[in-house]
């Protein structure tokens, strides 16, 4: 099916909004008017730019309070629509969006409704244009899509057609199924658009808290089974009213629009992209730094070894159980301090992975690499971070342990930290939503209920990402502060079976564990009850408690270096968290530690 976006979802100038959804393998484009008034480009010119990039122009939108009004007013109404009809034909557009009134001056009357926009569509088809009229959720007398269908059906006019608006449809609580009694050629044009499921005025929340399709909460996939059931063959068209959209690169987001269409069509069987590839493990953490020796100070006294060298590039592996972090200390890391760059999951089918991220637009990433260096599929997640898909149970065939010569002899003390328990990931703000979609999509995870969690200078939000079983798990978050804050860089969280033991190791051997207030001790002894002294252990180290339906969560931090910190956790009886409580703790006494640095 062709693929369309309205041009209001976008930032920037018309020609900026235009590039942008042709990158990202649109066919074509709703073109907002305030888009066009604003654009310095003649509507001939937009038609030219728009068949240079292969665009069509399927919509012209909107056209506002022209039915069911006093007869002089629908004269001047129409006055003005044949002004825009006459601009459509040069502009190359064919099809008119025409909203239900919201006009004082409307007055209940289908009749009268179904009459004028009979009238209108007489003046359209005079230009060879249709008429799509829409239901919006906050109509004055007209605000569900059946009630608008019964007034284009009494209206008769061959012109004259529906548009439906999955917003202004599951904002209200209609039931879709209704659609299929609507015939398909009498459905203009569909716009789709997802939302968070929120308790506000429906004006509002359509106007600043639409996303695309998988990231909110609406059956998206259940409303366009309906629509596709009707004999509809017109475009799938994304319009999404979001503040975050308009501040951000229009590029980047024409991109997750694109990818948010094609697992909706997936979703309904009509695109069959490779099937997603859900990783298995996690291979690696790899760690940029241009000072390898506070961050391997730092994995030294957690127990970790440096177990082997690159054969070929200056990075250093270093392993404890199954836990392995990468030091990378080449020029790429002299730019942003010690950062976490890459992560490297382990996969069945690596090929397969690439494949199902290609076809979902993400970049593939090209790899610098010596002939004897084994062959690595990796591409670009939305904020930069690089996934390396790793190949697991391939006999005959090099894996990435392969490119590392050994550098310890004798066994390997086996520690404390037993493998990467998760990963969290800080995402540029506007990247929060495309995230989530973009792990859950190209990577086959699931993604949990978005948190809001309080930090001491604003809200942060977090998300997490996991396979079945949990060895993959992702914390995406995005929070107040601005990019380079310590208090919200990434962090690596390591599994261990006691973590009491874990930190008094790390202690002893000169590390640093994040220092947390008395008053969370305090608390924390009225809400649980401990064995005797157990609670005093904590206090000591630092230690934070949780539990669930599940299980009990015991974890601890370390001191930041550049942007990344760890953590030690302890999973018992199934816990399925992160601690999400003890987090506006945690963030308040990293915000402590950095002033207390700072000063």
């Amino acid at each position: 099916m062709r693929t369309s976006i309205a041009t209001v979802s976008l930032s920037g100038s018309l020609t900026e909004k235009l590039t942008a959804a042709s990158r990202a393998g649109f066919d074509g484009v709703e073109i907002f008017e305030n888009d066009l008034l604003a654009s310095p480009l003649a509507p001939e010119e937009i038609r030219g730019r728009c068949a240079d990039l292969g665009l069509s122009i399927e919509l012209y939108q909107p056209m506002r309070d022209i039915e069911a009004v006093p007869e002089e007013e629908f004269a001047r109404g129409l006055r003005r629509a044949r002004h825009k009809f006459a601009l459509m034909r040069r502009l190359g557009a064919d099809t008119v969006l025409v909203c239900s009134s919201v006009s004082p001056q409307a007055v209940d009357d289908d009749a009268l409704a179904a009459e004028q926009l009979a009238r209108l569509a007489d003046a359209a088809r005079e230009y060879g244009i249709r008429v799509a009229y829409e239901a919006l959720a906050w109509g004055r007398h007209v605000s569900t899509y059946d009630h608008a269908w019964r007034i284009v059906k009494a209206a008769g006019h061959p012109a004259l057609g529906t548009c439906l608006d999955s917003f202004h449809i599951l904002s209200r609580g209609s039931d879709p199924k209704g659609i299929e009694d609507i015939p398909g050629e009498k459905i203009f044009f569909l716009q789709l658009a997802d939302a968070p499921l929120l308790a506000m005025d429906v004006l509002q929340w359509s106007r600043h808290y639409r996303c695309f399709p998988g990231q909110g909460g609406f059956d998206l996939a259940g409303l366009l089974r309906h629509v596709l059931r009707t004999g509809y063959d017109g475009p799938l068209s994304l319009e999404v009213f979001n503040d975050v959209f308009r501040q951000a690169e229009a590029g980047p987001t024409a991109v997750d629009a694109r990818r948010s269409l094609t697992v909706l069509q997936e979703t309904v069987g009509a695109a069959r992209p490779p099937a997603p590839v859900v990783p298995t493990g996690v291979a690696f953490a790899e760690l940029l730094t241009a000072d390898a020796e506070p961050v391997t100070a730092l994995l030294g006294a957690l127990g970790f070894a440096r177990t082997a060298r690159h054969r070929s590039k200056p990075v250093d592996l270093w392993q404890q159980g199954e836990a392995r972090i990468l030091v990378n200390t080449g020029p790429a890391g002299r730019r942003d301090g010690t950062r976490l760059a890459a992560i490297g999951l382990r996969s069945p089918d690596p090929a397969g992975a690439a494949r199902r991220a290609e076809a979902l637009l993400a970049p593939v990433l090209p790899r610098r690499r010596a002939a004897q260096d084994a062959p690595l599929e990796a591409v670009a997640a939305p904020d930069g971070t690089e996934l390396f898909f790793c190949a697991t149970g391939r006999p005959g065939r090099p894996g990435w342990r392969a490119d590392f010569a050994d550098t310890q002899t004798g066994p390997r003390d086996a520690g404390d930290v037993t493998r990467i328990d998760h990963l969290s990931l800080t995402q540029p703000w506007h990247h929060f939503d495309e995230a989530a979609l973009f792990h859950r999509s190209v990577l086959g995870l699931r993604a949990q209920e978005s948190v809001d969690v309080a930090d001491p200078y604003g809200l942060l939000r977090s998300r997490a990402v996991t396979n079945d079983d949990g060895s993959v798990r992702i914390a995406l978050t995005v929070g107040p502060a601005p990019t380079g804050d310590t208090v919200h860089a990434r962090h690596i969280a390591l599994a261990t079976g006691d973590v009491v033991a874990a930190a008094r190791r790390f202690r002893a051997a000169g590390g640093r564990l994040l220092p947390i207030p008395a008053n969370y001790y305090d608390d924390l002894a009225a809400r649980q009850e401990f064995p005797d002294g157990e609670l005093e252990t904590y206090r000591e180290l630092g230690i934070l408690y949780d539990r669930d339906a599940y299980g009990e969560f015991r974890h601890c931090y370390t001191h930041t270096v550049g942007q990344v910190f760890f953590e030690l956790v302890q999973r018992d009886g199934g816990y399925r968290g992160y601690g999400a409580p003890n987090a506006p703790v945690r963030l308040a006494a990293q915000h402590a530690a950095r002033a207390l640095t700072a000063g």
